[in-house]
């Protein structure tokens, strides 16, 4: 009677109690009695060739024993996932993310809406005032480089006070014959020594010193760019072939000239300890770009040298001049 009631799983005895019992039969009733009972085993009992299969693989007789195996109760098994979550087991790879259901928060913002109202205000206005002065400078340059029209001739000079000089635009680049020289502006000095002599410098080649100061810099200034190329191209536009000024406009190209010349003859160190610059002269040296091979087209290589007569320097040109540098090495 107590191996009936070990449950389904216990082995019958034979029908007949006269029976004799086999080795096997005895090796099967005691590997049966030393089986516990599993809760959740499935009732049916296993085939003996299987329980033998299984213990030959060093597998438990009995798979979905999760306290036996080390497998979480629920694992693997449809409806578990609730009983996972109670248990604070995370979720599987596979599973679907949970949707916020309505009593849930909602997701955090990001971006701009996550600022607070005041903050939001603030970016629109930041925003707004960006895209009216980029609009605004696009529209002052259209103007600048169209054709001359009623708003230019009434705004004509506010529109070439924002333009000038970091805006300007021309249409050198892709005109029928662009620039193919280089010029070279050269300047000297007659320097009134301390003790009271009257020396001559020698040529500065100022066009290489705005060069060597422009190579290699990512951000070179717009007066290393531009100064003495656009007073240079002021001077030859507004002078005759014998250098002569062409109107008011001539004789402020050579003032201006005149005080290039000397703040870099200041900053080169060119008049010494004590010595006053008394006169300059200017000289440019153009030599054509040569072409390239395969054009064809063959260009004289021979430098044209063009020398301006000596210009006398006034104290008032001295003073603005030395002024000017002043100012440029306290902001250095």
């Amino acid at each position: 009677m107590d191996a009936y009631d070990k449950g389904s799983g216990a082995r019958h005895g034979h029908d007949d109690p006269g029976e004799p019992v086999r080795p096997d039969d005895e090796a099967d009733s005691a590997e049966t009695a030393a089986v516990p009972p599993v809760a959740g085993a499935p009732q049916a009992a296993r085939a003996p060739e299987e329980a033998g299969a299984s213990a030959e693989a060093g597998v438990p007789e009995v798979a979905g024993a999760p306290e036996e195996a080390g497998v979480p109760e629920g694992a693997g098994v449809p409806g578990a996932a609730g009983a996972s979550e109670e248990a604070g087991v995370p979720e599987g790879a596979g599973a679907a993310r949970a949707v916020p259901g309505p009593g849930q928060p909602p997701a955090p913002r990001t971006g701009v809406a996550a600022l607070s109202p005041r903050y939001q205000v603030g970016a629109v206005v930041a925003l707004a005032v960006v895209a009216v002065a980029v609009c605004a400078h696009i529209g002052l340059v259209f103007l600048h480089v169209a054709p001359s029209n009623t708003l230019t001739k009434q705004h004509g000079d506010v529109v070439d006070e924002w333009v000038f000089p970091e805006f300007e635009q021309n249409w050198k680049l892709f005109a029928p014959n662009p620039l193919q020289q280089n010029v070279s502006v050269q300047v000297r000095a007659e320097v009134s020594t301390a003790g009271g002599e009257i020396r001559t410098t020698g040529w500065y080649d100022l066009s290489a010193e705005d060069g060597r100061a422009i190579d290699g810099n990512p951000l070179p200034s717009h007066t290393q760019q531009n100064e003495l190329r656009r007073a240079w191209d002021f001077f030859v536009a507004s002078h005759d072939s014998d250098d002569r000024p062409v109107g008011l406009r001539g004789t402020l190209s050579e003032t201006y000239l005149r005080r290039i010349a000397l703040l870099r003859l200041d900053r080169d160190g060119a008049a010494g300890p004590g010595g006053v610059v008394e006169r300059v002269q200017y000289r440019s040296r153009t030599t054509n770009v040569e072409p390239p091979p395969w054009s064809g087209e063959k260009v004289s290589d021979r430098p044209i040298v063009r020398e301006l007569p000596w210009w006398s320097v006034s104290a008032e040109n001295r003073g603005a001049s030395a002024g000017q540098a002043e100012r440029e090495g306290g902001a250095a």
